[in-house]
């Protein structure tokens, strides 16, 4: 059968890769023609565009960009008529799929959906068009399927596929790491400021700041695989600090703390049991226009699974040096890391356990044969 994915940045683009490997799985014949980036990629199928492509974050990166927005949007829409898929398969990267969505259920193609767009977090109204213009919705955060069930809307919890990622990846030598990398024998604290240039920018020199003042440790920044160091390199300056490229599941494995970039990030970094502080900082005006919409007491993923504090987070004007180096202090504490390590448990029972890629694959598969 024939499958037209479509994911916007790294975190669809890993997420999507294990789904396709699913789905080859149920379906050994698949052709599947996709939007996304090099782990898809390595997973079969054909690439149409890449996520570097459409990297845009904010309200205001995103209206600086709108007409390549759309330039986009009316090629995938051409893309998928002339390769008549099957079924459309949207994860997450709601400012696009959500469009797409509406017009392929017009055009009568079979719209699955897997990562809800988190309209919990903002703009709730947005569920009476998923409910309209998406088939089938698989929701990977258990909150989600109570938050649905208030609009009448049935979906179907499949678990965290990072859970799967994550046990799923090869294991590495610590020693041999190190020694690979240069890292020394120093206790590691790992830097994920993101995967887009804008926060990227905004927040690894707030980060960076601390490396004289904690010099007992070795400060390792995960560089993201959609940057290249060049982009680092001028941030970096000459402080002393290492870069490690396109390994942070490496780079978790053997850290000792973290300061994280709010997002996806921070659930992988407690998965790998890492006490961690989340920061976030975003443009001006991309921040003031999320202030006013976003409903949520929380920033981070592992916050809102757990409805409580279990990270800090430092959101803005809060990320400073002097607030950072505090909380950093905090997470290097002994009976600190105890508790969160204990939260972090729990937080990885709440998840579901394994198989969310395997589940959906043969929910997509089922779905097809029941339309057909």
């Amino acid at each position: 059968m024939k499958y037209y994915i479509i994911a916007g940045e790294a975190s669809g683009d890993l997420h999507g890769s294990n789904l396709m490997k699913a789905i080859y799985k149920e379906d050994a014949g698949a052709d599947i023609r996709f939007w996304g980036g090099d782990l898809m990629q390595k997973a079969g199928g054909f690439l149409v565009s890449h996520y570097k492509e459409r990297a845009f974050m904010g309200f205001f990166e995103v209206l600086k960009n709108l007409n390549k927005v759309l330039v986009f949007i009316e090629f995938c829409k051409k893309d998928i008529e002339k390769f008549q898929p099957d079924v459309i398969v949207f994860i997450d990267n709601s400012g696009f799929n959500l469009r797409i969505a509406k017009w392929a259920k017009k055009k009568g193609f079979l719209t699955n959906y897997y990562i809800s767009p988190q309209v919990w977090a903002s703009r709730a109204t947005r569920v009476k068009s998923i409910k309209r213009d998406v088939d089938n919705m698989f929701v990977i955060l258990p909150f989600e399927k109570d938050f649905y069930e208030k609009f009448d809307y049935e979906v179907i919890f499949v678990g965290h596929p990072l859970i799967d990622a994550i046990a799923g990846r090869k294991q590495v030598s610590e020693s041999e790491f190190r020694k690979e990398h240069n890292l020394g024998d120093k206790p590691i604290i790992a830097l994920l400021p993101g995967s887009r240039k804008q926060e990227i920018t905004k927040k690894l020199n707030v980060m960076l700041s601390l490396v004289d003042d904690f010099k007992a440790y070795t400060f390792v920044i995960a560089g993201a695989p959609s940057q290249d160091f060049s982009f680092y390199k001028n941030i970096i300056g000459s402080r002393e600090v290492r870069f490690i490229d396109n390994k942070t599941y490496d780079l978790l494995s053997v850290s000792y703390a973290a300061l994280v970039a709010s997002g996806t990030a921070t659930l992988e970094t407690a998965l790998f049991k890492v006490p961690q502080v989340v920061c976030y900082k975003g443009g001006f005006i991309s921040y003031q226009i999320a202030k006013r919409i976003i409903t949520l007491k929380y920033i981070s993923l592992v916050n809102l699974i757990m409805d409580r504090e279990v990270v800090k987070e430092l959101i803005q004007n809060d990320l400073t040096k002097s607030n950072l180096k505090k909380e950093l202090t905090k997470v290097l504490d002994e009976q600190h890391r105890e508790q969160m390590f204990l939260d972090y448990f729990d937080l990885e029972k709440k998840l579901g356990g394994k198989g969310a890629s395997a589940k959906t694959a043969k929910l997509i598969v089922e779905n097809i044969k029941a339309k057909s």
